[in-house]
């Protein structure tokens, strides 16, 4: 199985980059590579609970993944499980999106360091790829949707 890695810095504080994962209104905002939109953000944010989010794509066709939280250590990390869902947040296989041979279940780990000067370090590790391109094609992904929480944080922070 396949592991990427996005280290990203933010000109955010940490608590308010930690909130982007958190908040649902937050999250809908820059959840989704380009051209996507995020109209549902649900989460209950401890261990055990769960999140669900849609990406409304430009084919305008719906695509919904959940998982469970594992870990959460406030502001400093966040460990969940990452699966295609349907709209009612049931696990469903990666055939249904069109991919072959895709794991039920990944995992998401993303750990938060403050730098000073009002700085966030976020790393995320996307772990469970069945093989480099999903890995590469989710890495592009996840680059996109951090562009657009990076744009989201400055509005926050102006």
């Amino acid at each position: 199985m396949k592991k990427l890695t996005v280290t990203r810095i933010f000109d955010a504080p940490r608590a308010m980059v930690w909130k982007a994962w958190i908040i649902p209104a937050m999250v809908k905002t820059w959840w989704g590579p380009n051209d996507f939109t995020c109209p549902v953000s649900r989460i209950d944010f401890k261990a055990g609970g769960t999140y669900l989010h849609c990406m409304h794509g430009p084919d305008n066709k719906d695509y919904w993944s959940t998982g469970i939280y594992k870990e959460i250590v406030p502001l400093v990390k966040i460990v969940c499980t990452d699966s295609f869902a349907d709209q009612n947040g049931h696990i469903v296989p990666g055939i249904q999106y069109g991919l072959q041979n895709f794991p039920l279940e990944l995992y998401v780990v993303i750990v938060f360091e403050e730098l000073g000067n009002g700085k966030t370090k976020m790393t995320l590790h996307h772990c469970g790829f069945p093989d480099e391109q999903q890995a590469a094609l989710s890495q592009n992904g996840w680059n996109q949707s951090f562009d657009k929480m990076e744009q989201r944080l400055k509005e926050e922070v102006q």
